[in-house]
């Protein structure tokens, strides 16, 4: 096992806790940064490349037909094939937390629309589910499995937010665990049918998965309501005969305690875990090595890497897989220097062999929601984010960089309203109009009744307009309500305007008659 530091280039402050790696054909792509991206990646989606242990980002291209991906956070990953001697490589992508915090309960389906030497060009799509949808949640995991010449998901664990009606002003963001039901999910026809095993008696989060043929493998994993890690170990089988299919589960022994940690593909049936927490407030440093075999499963420890003492003495620690046996690790920088970084970063190579696409297996592991700074830096609110596999790219092309205006946790939702008859800024469409604009469109608050807000490009306000309206305290009212609004208005009286009296255009004393010029003058002065 080697490690290596790497370098980011400018836009280091878009890699935070709680990305994904998804690997096409030998390229990683990062998906899912904390703040909003700017214009030129409106959905978070960069090429990952490495080169000479140098990190480079570069906004990935969506094609036309592509639906609305938002950064996601934390999300469950996995690849899908439909079937398992297809050539077809997606990604299925599941749950996670939304730039404003809420959790999200969409199915998006990432495939590549085409590929030009180096450059791809992404299609996604939302798949809509029907019959019993998993709610929101995080922390959990999502596999597909094969059975008889088909296919199907296999949803487990993680973490939602409280029901509305149980949370308070104090706890409002409170989490619990989701129910420990087994969801299998129908990607062809948006079907998912949730099932109840006596087996699993308590929700997991963090937990570490991993797929083969007909079978799901579940590995320790983070009890919210007990506080504990159990050294869980489950086999989850599914057969998908022409009826009803068949879930069973099998408690094994030999697991492990751990929680959020990273698991990345070595061989054909060999797997390597790294990283996670084994207590509250302790990393777990030691790597294990899972060996897979037709109907069995064994874990044992190896050789741990020769951590730098940063990454010894770090509180938290996070990643992803990148693939072929490669980790792409992250530990908070030395905040106590004036020119620290605010991560330092580091690719763990547990592989000296690279594997083929038809070799490798599908493997998931998952992460929290919270970020360093919003919680305790020992809970499992901030741990990893993992998925799978490896990159390459070229070209220095330059792109906006990451700004950390784009972090407001303001609510999304109110800015793709309709907010007149004529509004046409829709999410998928919608493009910057003024230089004020990064990622949201411009809006200005009407004040008539009890006040609505409408999209200033509709109103179609010039930019200095807008800024001055935005500086000053004047109330403002839309194009439909300006008319009510001035009927309102009592208009001001104003005094007759007192006129002096025309004098004589002659002096006084004298016989001489002004000259026109003068006249003219003298009219305008009075007047």
């Amino acid at each position: 096992m080697s490690l290596q530091m790497v370098t980011v280039g400018h836009n280091i402050a878009l890699i935070q806790p709680g990305f994904s790696l998804m690997n096409f054909d030998g390229q990683v792509f990062f998906f899912g940064q904390k703040g909003w991206p700017k214009r030129s990646c409106p959905t978070g989606v960069f090429h990952f490349d490495i080169k000479q242990n140098h990190l480079k980002l570069k906004p990935a291209i969506f094609s036309k037909d592509s639906c609305y991906l938002p950064p996601l956070r934390y999300p469950a990953t996995c690849s899908y094939k439909g079937s398992i001697d297809s050539d077809k490589h997606q990604y299925i992508i599941h749950g996670g937390k939304t730039p404003n915090n809420e959790l999200s309960d969409k199915i998006y389906i990432m495939s590549v629309a085409c590929k030009n030497n180096k450059k791809v060009t992404f299609r996604c799509t939302e798949k809509d589910l029907v019959g019993d949808v998993p709610e929101p949640r995080y922390g959990h995991s999502i596999d597909v499995v094969y059975s008889r010449g088909k296919s199907m998901g296999v949803l487990f664990g993680g973490r939602s937010y409280m029901p509305s009606t149980q949370r308070t002003t104090e706890k409002w963001n409170s989490v619990a665990d989701c129910l420990p039901h087994v969801f299998l999910i129908d990607f062809e026809f948006g079907c998912a049918t949730s099932y109840i095993l006596p087996e699993l008696q308590d929700g997991l989060s963090f937990h570490v998965s991993i797929a083969r043929n007909d079978t799901v493998y579940i590995l320790g994993g983070h009890s919210l309501a007990s506080n504990i890690r159990p050294a869980n170990l489950y086999r989850i089988r599914v057969d998908l005969p022409l009826g009803t299919p068949a879930v069973n589960c099998t408690v094994l022994p030999g697991g492990i305690s751990v929680s959020s940690a990273i698991l990345t593909q070595t061989n054909n049936d060999e797997f390597v875990i790294v990283g996670g927490y084994q207590l509250e407030n302790q990393k777990r440093m030691v790597c294990s090595l899972v060996s897979l075999g037709d109907n069995t499963i064994e874990i044992s420890e190896m050789e741990t890497p020769d951590w730098t003492s940063d990454i010894k003495h770090s509180k938290i620690w996070f990643g992803s897989n990148m693939g072929n046996g490669t980790i792409f690790l992250g530990i908070p920088g030395d905040n106590k220097q004036a020119m620290s970084e605010a991560f330092y970063f580091y690719t763990l190579r547990c592989s000296e062999e690279d594997l083929s696409e038809e070799q490798k297996i599908v493997s998931n592991s998952q992460t929290s929601t919270e970020d360093p700074g919003d919680s305790t830096p020992f809970e499992d609110s901030e741990e990893f984010c993992f998925s799978a596999e490896a990159t390459s790219f070229d070209g220095d092309d330059e792109f906006d960089t990451y700004n950390e205006d784009d972090e407001d946790d303001e609510s999304v939702t109110g800015y793709w309203i309709t907010c007149c008859p004529t509004c046409d800024v829709d999410i998928n469409t919608w493009v910057p109009f003024y230089s004020t604009e990064l990622n949201k469109p411009a809006m200005i608050y009407c004040s008539h009744g009890d006040g609505h807000w409408v999209h200033a490009q509709c109103m179609d306000l010039e930019e200095r307009t807008l800024i001055h309206l935005s500086e000053g305290s004047n109330k403002y009212y839309c194009n439909e309500h300006v008319q009510i609004a001035r009927a309102l208005q009592t208009p001001k009286r104003n005094p007759p305007l007192q006129k002096p009296p025309m004098k004589s255009l002659h002096k006084k004393g004298s016989g001489k008659v002004l000259t026109p010029a003068k006249k003219s003058f003298l009219r305008r002065l009075f007047d």
